[in-house]
Formats: structure tokens, C-alpha cells, sequence
């Protein structure tokens, strides 16, 4: 059969399946489609031979519970920080609101200037972790204290 035809179906016939029984254990639609995606890319990499079509799906849920355990597991060793907490654990309010402008930067600002201001990345630094030119890295830092210090002016602060 042509794995193309195949994987397709298989999608078609589980995912609603998969989506249920994920969706009780994660509580979370993210991680929902998270978990199904790994689910049938395990799939599609161990093509296991399968005796009938009640195996095929006992193994489908069976990998799929065990991602969410894994995510479940992951997420009680790695908790995640609400912003509002970071922003309650900074006292100084002028650091809470660069601290959201900060967060509101595009991912590509917020890395490098991350990168520089924070950690004390160099610029050449930076470019060889990102994998971009060394005037992409002063560019994005450019722009994104641009965007800081206009927010900062619209809220009255300049």
C-alpha cells in the first residue's frame, strides 16, 4: 500500500480517538494536538506490522498515553512561571514595564537582545548561535529597543 494512502488514513480512522482520550489526560488543546502529532510520527517512523486492526489501535493508543504521560511528567519537573508572577517578583514598577514591553517583542528581538543584554552574549556570539549575519544580530537589537522605548513613550514614560 502507499504509505502516503496509508498514514492518511490511518488519521482519518484515529484522530478523533486519539483527540478524546489525549484531551482527558492533558486538559489542554495545545498539547492535545501536541501529543497526536508525536503520536503519528512514531507511526510513520517504526512502521510497525501489526496482527489486525485491533492491535494497530491498541498500539496507537498506547504510544499516544504514554507522549502524555511524558508531557504530564515534563510539566511537573519544568513548571511554568505565570507573567504575573515574574512581574510581582520585580518590585521596582519601572522594571515591570519594561519587562512587558520586553515580552510583547517579536521572538527574533526579544532572543537577541536577550542574548546581549542578559546572558552578555557579544554580537559575533549571537550570530554564530543563531546562525545569522553579525549585522542581522545589531540590527534586531536596533529594532527591538526602538519598539521598547516607543511603547515606553505611548504609556507617558518619555
Amino acid at each position: 500500500m502507499d504509505i502516503e494512502k496509508d498514514i492518511r488514513e490511518i488519521v482519518v480512522k484515529y484522530s478523533d480517538m486519539l483527540y478524546r482520550i489525549c484531551l482527558v489526560i492533558l486538559c489542554n488543546e495545545q498539547d492535545v494536538q501536541d501529543a497526536i502529532q508525536d503520536t503519528f510520527c512514531r507511526y510513520l517512523e517504526k512502521r510497525p506490522d501489526f496482527r489486525d486492526e485491533r492491535h494497530e489501535k491498541a498500539w496507537l493508543i498506547k504510544v499516544a498515553t504514554n507522549i502524555c504521560r511524558d508531557m504530564i511528567r515534563f510539566r511537573v519537573r519544568h513548571p511554568k512561571v505565570s507573567i504575573d508572577e515574574v512581574e510581582n517578583i520585580l518590585v521596582v514598577p519601572e522594571q515591570r514595564e519594561t519587562l512587558k514591553e520586553f515580552l510583547e517583542l517579536p521572538v527574533k528581538h526579544k532572543t537577541v537582545i536577550y542574548l546581549h543584554y542578559v546572558a552578555g552574549y557579544s554580537v559575533k556570539e549571537i550570530a554564530d548561535i543563531l546562525g545569522i549575519t553579525e549585522s542581522a544580530v545589531k540590527s534586531r537589537l536596533l529594532r527591538g529597543r526602538k519598539q521598547m522605548r516607543i511603547a515606553f513613550r505611548m504609556e507617558g514614560g518619555m
